[in-house]
């Protein structure tokens, strides 16, 4: 049985591989913790890739109810990852954490209140989950974004940290000036502090 375990969730057209390298640097700064890094479930339907929900013709009307549709495939990966890890009744040893779409996704889980996680980080993301959020007593969560990020504005972390707050989400927002849609070193030392403090862990240096 693993102890902790951070499943990792890529962003639409990529794949699970292509977040190894974040992978390898919790595993060396988080020692004991357990990573997963998964497909997503569905091809990509713009090229190569795969997706957890379509994008064909996204707005932001519409956006809630495909990522409401993607749930019962994204839950099947968790669960199936869970069960992996020996992990199935203990979700409080989990965290998630996901880049663009796989961010998106990730918030979903917390708002929603389907998976009562140790955390969520999100690099890049924004919270398309529609009102009433319902997440779990004590969630947490940290918000990564560039300030310069032209495919999702940085306004849309400010936005989500702003809901999360109210709805009782213990909530981290940090915006990296002058970084575009990707991941940075700094923002993955916020993450890294972030997720040694929900599973009570200290870091390696």
């Amino acid at each position: 049985m693993t102890a902790r375990l951070i499943i990792l969730l890529h962003g639409v057209g990529s794949h699970g591989d292509d977040l190894m390298h974040l992978g390898d640097i919790w595993r060396e700064m988080l020692r004991g913790v357990a990573l997963a890094i998964p497909d997503a479930p569905f091809p990509f339907d713009g090229g190569a890739g795969r997706q957890w929900f379509s994008i064909a013709g996204v707005t932001a009307a519409n956006r809630g109810g495909r990522v409401a549709a993607a749930r019962p495939a994204f839950d099947r990966i968790l669960r199936e990852e869970l069960e992996h890890h020996g992990l199935a009744s203990a979700p409080e040893q989990v965290a998630l954490a996901g880049f663009s779409q796989g961010g998106i996704m990730a918030l979903d889980a917390l708002a929603s209140g389907r998976w009562p996680v140790a955390g969520v980080v999100a690099f890049s993301a924004r919270l398309a989950t529609p009102e009433p959020l319902a997440p779990a007593a004590g969630s947490a969560a940290l918000l990564v974004h560039g300030e310069e990020d032209r495919i999702i504005p940085a306004a849309e972390s400010a936005s989500a940290a702003e809901r999360l707050r109210r709805a009782g989400v213990e909530t981290e927002l940090f915006v990296e000036a002058g970084l575009d849609h990707t991941i940075a070193p700094e923002g993955v030392l916020r993450a890294t502090d972030f997720l040694a403090r929900r599973f009570g862990i200290q870091p390696q240096v």
